[in-house]
Parts: structure tokens; sequence; C-alpha cells
């Protein structure tokens, strides 16, 4: 399975009989020495899988709202063969991608699937799930991650903390901080960042490529690629990355943890709301003593992407959790960050569905041209030319529009002008057997991942099949190259804005390379947003 070396001692010996006794030791079919000791996975007949590997020690009792801390090594071999607990979380009943384990603070675990060829030069590809930072998991059976090591690409995924366990602040949390050095308020952040460590300390002994490392990550997940690309701790970590209907723009917003901003309270106010909320009052060690001894059910307080999208008012909102600019890992919203070229200099996938997330806060036409302000009339013309589109479809597009569509453009430019290669796509595909208009948001999953049996089971048909086999194709080459290509699609080209160039994953899964149709759209788009500014 990997290399018959003695490189961890700094030495090569082949063909004497160190080397094969070293040989001999290193190769028990399925077993390796990670951080905290010895695992042993799953053999299968091109692949071995590794589930619930350790990255780091459970984040529980006084380790609520603390940095990762280090695993407890462990003695013999850990028998590594199903996942671990996704994290604390109330399930989200029409999830795109269902919860495989029973949620519970104690998650902080990785999995890796690795092809049995694996040599030291396998590249390797490390998922990063959406769901809004309140709901979502490794386990779910559309991440597996075998079709990537069936075709020479090393599958890493994990779990990170959601809702208020991965996002709180409160003001014993920045006291504590100050005497333990820990950063604050975005703990999930913290988790990402340990799994990319874990990764660069470990995947060497899977016989992956250290220094060909890829992170994708869709919705939350495509904007926590957005963080980890800003995030000074994990520079260097990774090549190349794929954003996957993550935005591009607001993300991360103006909230931070100790300061209140223009329209948003302080990540230390809302700490506060919500200690008050359960009797726990105070600012001192023995109120976060408190709040640490609250149940994890009392975290999640009744939270998903559900009250998410129907927040209930209130005049002492308590947020159940989400991204804060915390000085240390976030600094900056990430269309600043882009700007500004603070982020790490890699090469990026980019896009978002073709019925991708777009809310409309407008109650008629008029208003929601209106909000376009000097560009209101060529928006009326770009959106509605004749004046009879649905109020709701011409809302709903300028919606994902400002969400998500143009969003992707605009990291696809900065790239390009950052000197890095992007490759910008939309995802329409659409399987046979479901009757949309479009590709909603997160059903490219199935099809990056190349998943689509577990995703539609007895409705797949050929036309899905061929479809997934292609797109995933163009995942895998960009993993292992950095250029995105499928033997059975067309040569997807490096964006180029003055083009606005694309690769179209069309309704019935065929490929074309074209200038973007929704050009007029995303450029009026784009305009109201840069005269606002």
């Amino acid at each position: 399975m990997f290399r018959c070396s003695l490189q961890k001692y700094g030495l090569i010996v082949l063909g004497s009989l160190v080397g094969l006794f070293a040989c001999s030791a290193a190769n028990t079919p399925g077993e390796v020495e990670v951080t905290g000791g010895k695992i042993k996975g799953t053999v299968a007949e091109q692949l071995v899988i590794y589930k619930g590997i350790p990255f780091a020690a459970p984040p529980v009792g006084e380790l609520r709202w603390r940095a990762p801390q280090p695993v407890t090594p462990w003695k013999g071999v850990k028998q590594t063969t199903d996942y671990g607990n996704d994290c604390m979380q109330l399930p989200f009943p029409s999830d795109a991608a269902p919860l495989g384990k029973t949620p519970a603070e104690d998650c902080l675990y990785a999995n890796v699937w690795v092809p049995k060829d694996a040599d030291g030069t396998t590249p390797v590809l490390v998922w990063i799930y959406g769901g809004g930072f309140v709901n979502g998991g490794a386990s779910p059976a559309v991440y597996d991650g075998s079709e990537f090591a069936k075709n020479g690409v090393i599958l890493v995924s994990f779990n990170y903390r959601l809702g208020r366990f991965g996002f709180f602040a409160h003001p014993a949390l920045t006291a504590e901080a100050e005497s333990t050095g820990d950063m604050l308020g975005n703990y999930a952040y913290m988790d990402q960042i340990a799994a990319l460590k874990w990764v660069n300390a470990n995947i060497a002994a899977f016989g992956g490529d250290v220094n060909n490392v890829t992170i994708m990550g869709e919705s939350a997940g495509g904007g926590s690629v957005h963080a980890m690309m800003q995030a000074k701790q994990v520079r260097g970590l990774f090549n190349r990355a794929i954003i996957m209907s993550g935005g591009g723009r607001s993300l991360f917003g103006d909230r931070k943890v100790t300061e209140p901003t223009p329209g948003s309270l302080a990540g230390e106010q809302y700490g506060l709301n919500y200690a008050e909320k359960h009797g726990i009052t105070g600012t001192d060690a023995q109120a976060l003593a408190a709040l640490r001894e609250l149940s994890a059910e009392d975290i999640v307080d009744g939270f998903n992407l559900a009250a998410l999208f129907n927040p209930t008012p209130t005049d002492k909102p308590t947020w159940a959790g989400g991204p804060m600019q915390d000085g240390e890992i976030i600094t900056e919203t990430t269309g600043d960050a882009l700007r500004h070229g603070n982020l790490a200099a890699v090469d990026v996938m980019v896009g978002a569905t073709s019925l991708d997330i777009g809310f409309n806060f407008f109650k008629d036409k008029d208003g929601l041209f209106a909000s376009f302000g000097p560009h209101a009339d060529k928006a009326r013309e770009v959106y509605d030319p004749t004046g009879e589109a649905p109020f709701q479809a011409v809302g709903y597009a300028v919606g994902q529009d400002r969400s998500m569509q143009e969003p992707a453009r605009f990291v696809a430019e900065q790239i390009t002008e950052m000197g890095q290669q992007a490759f910008f796509y939309r995802f329409g595909t659409v399987a046979e057997s479901v009757d949309s208009p479009g590709a909603p948001h997160a059903s490219d999953i199935p099809f990056f991942f190349n998943t689509v049996a577990a995703k539609y089971g007895e409705a797949l048909t050929e036309q899905d099949i061929a479809a997934a086999d292609t797109i995933h194709q163009y995942i895998v080459s960009f993993a292992k190259t950095g250029q995105p290509s499928s033997e059975s699609g067309v040569q997807w080209q490096v964006f180029d804005p003055a083009k606005s160039n694309m690769l179209n994953m069309t309704r019935n899964g065929t490929v074309e390379h074209v200038s973007d149709p929704w050009k007029a759209r995303l450029d009026v788009v784009k305009a109201a947003i840069e005269s606002s500014n």
C-alpha cells in the first residue's frame, strides 16, 4: 500500500535485510501510525478506509469553548472502521445530506479513504461539509470518498463544531483566553485549522503527498474554504481550493467578538443574552463554569436550519452561532480580503448551482428594482424586459445572483487579479427522477463525489451515472494536477474576466464551455454593489 522505506528516520533502505524487516513491519494491511497511536482501517478491493480517527481531544466539559486540544495517546491499535459521532445539533428533517451518526459533543474525528497503491505521491482532497454552521457532519452517504480513492486521490473528511458549540462569545471566555492564549469566538474554524494541521502532520503515513493538498467545501463549507484561505494559521498547508456555493462578497459580515458594529451586536452581547435566558448572570469564572455545565441540548436550544431561516423576533437576541471577525482567523469580510489580496495565493475552482439560494425581501417589482439604486432601469431591462415576468421568479433570480452567482464570479475575478488561475462553473444538472427547473442548492454534491447511487437509489438512470462520471473526473483532475479535465467532457478553460467564460454543466448532464449566459444579470448586480460602496 505504501512505499517501503525508513523515511521516518531520515533513511531509505531498499533491497537489504533491514529494508525487508521495515517493509514487513510497516505493511500490516490497513494499519498506520498517526498522532496518538496506531490505527487500523477497513481493507477493500481497491482502497483502505479509515473512519473515526481522533484529531483532537473531545471538546467537552472544561474544553467546551476552547481551541481544540491534542489527542490523548492510546495503547495498541485503534480500530477505525466506523464514523465517530457527528457534532452536536438538532438534525434538519429535509437535509440534503442526512446524518449517519448520532450527534454528540465528543465529535472531533477525521475519515480517510486511501488508494491501495498510495505511495507518497498521491494527491489529497480535504472535504468541509455545509449546513449553515448549525447542521451537517462527515457521515452522510453522499460524502463517501470511495470514488476519489478508486481514482487515485486520498479523500479526507472531518467534523467541526456547530451552532453555539462552534461560535460563541462571552466576556468570561474573553477573560479566560487572556490567560490560556486561546483565540476567541470561532471554535468551528479552530477545529478546521486543527484538522488541516493534522492532515499536514499525518497524511504521509497514508501515502499522501503533503505538497499536493486541495480543500473543498459546499455552502457553509464553501464559506469555510474562504475562511481557511484567509486564515494565516494554515497558510501553505493547501495548494488549491474548490468553493461550491460559498458566496464571496459579504460573507462573515461585520459582526465582531467584543465590539458592536452598525446593525449587529457584539458577539459577547449575544452570549450575555443567551446566558441570561438560562438564568446565568455575571462575567466571571463562575458564570463560565455555569455555562459549561448546561446540557448539550440547552446549548442547541432547539435551533437548526429551519429556525435559521425563520428567526423568532426578540428584544434580546441570543443568536445560535456563526462566523465573527475575531482578529486572528477572520480579520475582514470575504469581499475585502479578496479585494486586498489578504488570502492564500492558490488556484481556485468556484461556482454555484443554477437554482441556488436566493432570498427576496421586497414586496413588489418597484421596490426590488429600486434596490439597484442608479442601476434600477438597467436591472429592470435585464431581469424583466417585457414587464410580464412573475414577481416571484424575478425576485428569486435577483436573490440568488446577489447571494451566490455574482459573488462566485467575483471570486474568480479577484483570484485572477492576484495572478492565480480560476475555473468558474455553473452546475445545472438535474437527476432524471427530479422535477425541477434547475439544480437546487447542494444538489451538486453527489455528482462531484460520484455518489449519485447513494442519493437516488432505484431512481438512478444511465444519464445520471454518465453525468456524475463526467463531473467527478473534473474534480479528480483538478485535485491531481490543478487543471480540470474529463475524458467525457470538454476542455475547461481558465477563467478570463473579459470573456466571463465558464463551464456550464447542463440540465441533462452534458457540459459546455461558454460565455456566461447570465453575464448581463451579474454585471448589473456588480455595478449596484460597487456604486453603493
